[in-house]
């Protein structure tokens, strides 16, 4: 392996049987041990199973988790590994740290690896917090010498003082992320996996953690490895992606082309009918059936112009009558090639009354004045029934449609509005 590569993955392949131990049977133990150890030859199972498509049926026994996985960090680089639920992101970090073992193909890589894949992970609930410290730097080849130097600042970030004597099977899961981040991170191992686990902490030290991992790869030159759905945090950290699909590489890439693949993904869906896009969520008393994009005219349209009048026109199929129209929220949000929701609009807040809903199952939101900067904005749709709780959706989807606002002078003749991300807007709206 060349000197400035941290990691890298050859044909690198994980495989189970679903709902299995080994293979699952004696007859296939034996007959693997036969081929393998006593013949010479291929795993005859590793030639059956599928990737792992969570939108289809399984026909097999056998599913590839990761399949004919290539790739190479160098060091001192910062990737961020995106990809939908299922789409073998924890897999692959868990290879790499040694929690299970690749069925086909070699894993390389330079140094010593922390990882913080999930709260908790290599704590002893009976330890104090310090003796916990200890002995995960014991594990990562640390001298005890090395750890007490580290110690003060491991204790300070994780806001753990008061608590650092007391065993940490009662800490709230808080408490024992942040320590186990801080131990991951002031031990100072030359590759840092962290799989998500930055969610359970509050916004403060999520901010906090994400600056000492950039500190980590920039000052530290180590290597960062970060799971991540939050692709706001994904942008700002990594300076790479790998997108995984289905258990395969998808792309791989710049983080912010990363995140476009990833996003264009999504949006391919909106190429079905919205009636029949299985990528929802809500307890289906009410359905979004489809989208119309409309102008001042009630002329359909997929682009206007910055401070044109824009008119969305959603179709709502009505599965049980038996909702309270006085408890619906119906939210609408234009948001960004990232996801992010750029503006939105709440019907409870604006005092819109669901009473023609039965007899037109139409709802338009007209915005007067468009004042977006021009690019391509994605729509997010949310009806629920007594709050804007997930418990209490009857219908949510992302990319239900999208619409690009087209550049034009605003506030001064001849000059039009520059193109930028992160633009927030604020603008009058009136359901009817």
């Amino acid at each position: 392996m060349d000197k400035n590569i941290a990691i890298e993955f050859q044909g690198v392949g994980k495989q189970y049987r679903l709902g299995r131990v080994g293979t699952g049977t004696l007859q296939h133990d034996l007959n693997r041990f036969w081929q393998t150890t006593i013949r010479g030859k291929e795993d005859p199972y590793l030639k059956i199973g599928e990737v792992n498509d969570r939108s289809e049926k399984a026909h097999s026994d056998y599913v590839w988790a990761l399949k004919d996985i290539n790739f190479k960090v160098e060091q001192g680089d910062v990737v961020g590994i995106i990809g939908k639920n299922g789409a073998g992101k924890s897999t692959l970090l868990k290879l790499l740290s040694h929690i299970t073992s690749p069925t086909t193909g070699d894993i390389y890589y330079r140094g010593r690896i922390a990882s913080l894949l999930e709260v908790g992970t290599g704590f002893h609930g009976e330890l104090t917090g310090k003796e916990n410290i200890f002995m995960n730097g014991a594990v990562l080849g640390m001298t005890k010498q090395e750890i007490k130097r580290k110690l003060d600042d491991i204790i300070e970030f994780a806001g753990v003082e008061k608590y650092i004597d007391t065993p940490v099977k009662r800490y709230s899961s808080g408490m024992t992320v942040r320590l186990g981040f801080a131990v991951a991170a002031f031990l100072e191992p030359e590759i840092l996996v962290v799989d998500e686990v930055l969610t359970v902490g509050d916004a403060e030290f999520q901010k906090r953690a994400i600056g000492k991992m950039d500190d980590v790869a920039k000052n530290g030159g180590r290597t960062v490895l970060f799971v991540s759905h939050n692709m706001t945090s994904v942008k700002q950290l990594c300076n790479s992606g790998i997108l995984l699909e289905n258990g395969q590489i998808k792309y791989i890439g710049t983080s912010e082309k990363t995140i476009e693949k990833y996003m264009s993904v999504d949006i391919k869906e909106t190429d079905k009918p919205l009636s029949q896009r299985e990528d929802r969520t809500g307890n289906g008393k009410l359905r979004f059936s489809q989208v119309v994009f409309k102008n001042i005219n009630d002329t359909p349209i997929s682009e206007c112009f910055v401070n044109q009048t824009l008119k969305i026109e959603i179709h709502i199929d009505i599965i049980d009558h038996k909702y309270d129209k006085d408890k619906l929220i119906l939210a609408c949000a234009l948001c960004d090639g990232f996801g992010i929701p750029i503006t939105s609009w709440i019907s409870d807040e604006i005092e819109h009354q669901f009473d023609n809903l039965e007899r037109q199952n139409t709802i338009t939101l007209t915005i007067p004045n468009l004042y977006l900067r021009p690019q391509t904005y994605n729509l997010k749709l949310q009806i629920s029934e007594g709050s804007t709780n997930p418990k209490d959706f009857c219908d949510a989807i992302y990319n239900a449609a999208s619409i690009t606002v087209v550049n034009d002078d605003v506030f001064k003749s001849g000059v039009n509005l520059k193109m930028c991300r992160g633009y927030q807007a604020v603008m009058p709206a009136i359901y009817d």
